[in-house]
């Protein structure tokens, strides 16, 4: 899909990733495009740079989600790309706090969901749309600092797949953006650990990525391409990635 005269939502737009697609689209040539996030003064700064909508936006409360939706539409018509990229992070093992879980699932899983129930259908009967889903190469490799994020990151995969079989034949597109470390503040403080192994890329060459895969309309965004060969490794030998793995974490933890 070609940008240029197209209506987009960011979610997770105030800084980093979001920010860096919600410029890129702008620049790409988009009709418009709505900035959404919990944080107003960043988004309000890059609505006015880009000649956007900002819209403040709890991507965990479905009612916020399709009031950014009908907002969108109201000032630019009908929504043709949704970029569900809102994200955190937590640090935590099995006993993470069931808050953390929550957390975790709602902002990682459920606003894709959301997001889904919002634009999907509208997209389908008009036989054209692009759902852009963040995930992470956690939701494909693991993550070895956080069970909350690896699990739920596995999930929003998982449920992109769903949507790409289930409205694949109906015109809309869908993609998961599944990175490995990007200098946001996500990763401050972090920036040593395994998904900086291939290093720490910037906002832009990641929405380049996107961009370029967007106009390829392939499944998988992979800013670091050697992802790809990793989860190759893990399919052919689920065992032996898996040992490779605990031999990663036990040098990470110093064991």
């Amino acid at each position: 899909m070609k940008l240029a005269g197209k209506v987009a939502i960011v979610t997770g737009a105030a800084g980093g990733i979001g920010a860096a697609m919600a410029k890129r689209f702008a620049r790409e040539g988009a009709k418009g495009v709505v900035v959404a996030d919990l944080h107003q003064g960043p988004l309000d700064a890059l609505a006015k740079e880009i000649g956007g909508l900002a819209v403040p936006c709890d991507v965990a409360k479905e009612v916020d989600i399709l009031a950014l939706v009908t907002r969108a539409e109201e000032r630019f018509g009908p929504v043709d790309v949704f970029c569900s990229n809102a994200g955190l992070v937590r640090s935590g093992d099995e006993d993470a706090p069931d808050g953390d879980w929550a957390l975790n699932w709602s902002v990682h899983v459920m606003s894709h969901v959301y997001a889904a129930r919002a634009v999907a259908k509208k997209m389908a009967e008009r036989g054209s749309g692009y759902i852009v889903n963040t995930a992470s190469a956690a939701g494909l490799l693991t993550s070895l600092p956080s069970a909350t994020y690896a699990v739920t990151k596995h999930a929003a995969v998982a449920f992109a797949e769903w949507l790409a079989i289930t409205y694949g034949d109906k015109g809309v597109k869908v993609s998961v953006l599944c990175p490995q470390a990007v200098r946001t503040a996500m990763i401050q403080g972090r920036e040593a650990g395994s998904a900086s192994v291939d290093g720490i890329i910037e906002p832009d060459e990641l929405a380049e990525c996107v961009v370029r895969t967007m106009d390829e309309e392939k499944f998988l965004i992979l800013p670091h391409p050697q992802v790809l060969d990793y989860m190759r490794r893990k399919t052919a030998d689920y065992d032996r990635w898996l040992a490779g793995m605990r031999r990663l974490r036990g040098k990470m933890l110093g064991e």
